[in-house]
């Protein structure tokens, strides 16, 4: 599923991720875990709010996690749209990798954290795909895309691990080469944008000077 261009050009999706958390900051991963934004989380919301408010986007769809909520309401707040809650665009279930430190998780799981690492299809902890993440997360946002108007940006709320497979699904890529898309900082984003052939990817991991990736699947 790539979701070429349906009549209506210049459409742009941004897939923007959460502000930090504690587990972030712990390198703990948190998957589907329902984890709170850190008081530097929710600063980091209301900038990049701000800077995204700028793109006049025609309406928000957000996970239905907390630090993905929280980070939506901060833009809500902005530009006075409604914020839709989907559970399809939840961080990946990883199992018994969840709430363990990346050095706990190659420790523990170290030949499926190396295969995962190749790009071979890997249940981490005994959860999800990464191919059935993006097949319920890249339906939801190709459907808000649909909906808009010639020209109008979609904003998408939600965690760094679902934005790279959604971004990789809807570009077309082979899911062992997502890995090659890059993770994004905490309150970072990527832009898509419609071309002749389907969705182009115009910016990565932008809105702010370069930081470290804490906690890249979460």
């Amino acid at each position: 599923m790539t979701g070429g261009s349906a009549g209506r050009p210049g459409r742009k999706i941004v897939l923007w991720r959460h502000g930090q958390t504690s587990w972030n900051l712990e390198r703990r991963f948190q998957g589907s875990t329902d984890i709170e934004l850190t008081g530097t989380g929710v600063a980091q919301a209301r900038r990049a709010a701000r800077l995204l408010a700028s793109l006049r986007p025609a309406a928000i769809v957000a996970s239905d996690l907390k630090r993905a909520a929280a980070t939506a309401a901060e833009l809500a707040g902005i530009t006075g749209l409604p914020v839709t809650h989907d559970e399809a665009l939840r961080e990946t279930y990883a199992g018994e990798w969840q709430g363990l430190t990346h050095d706990e998780i190659v420790a523990k799981y170290g030949e499926q954290y190396a295969a995962w690492k190749r790009g071979e299809p890997v249940r981490r902890g005994g959860g999800e795909l990464e191919t059935e993440v993006a097949d319920r997360a890249a339906p939801v946002v190709l459907e808000h895309a649909g909906r808009l108007e010639e020209n109008a940006t979609l904003v998408v709320v939600s965690h760094g691990g679902t934005i790279r497979t959604t971004i990789g699904r809807l570009l077309g890529l082979d899911p062992s080469s997502w890995e090659s898309l890059g993770g994004l900082s905490n309150c970072c984003w990527s832009v898509l944008g419609e071309g002749a052939r389907g969705w182009r990817l115009l910016e990565h991991n932008a809105g702010t000077l370069p930081e470290p990736v804490l906690g890249d699947d979460d």
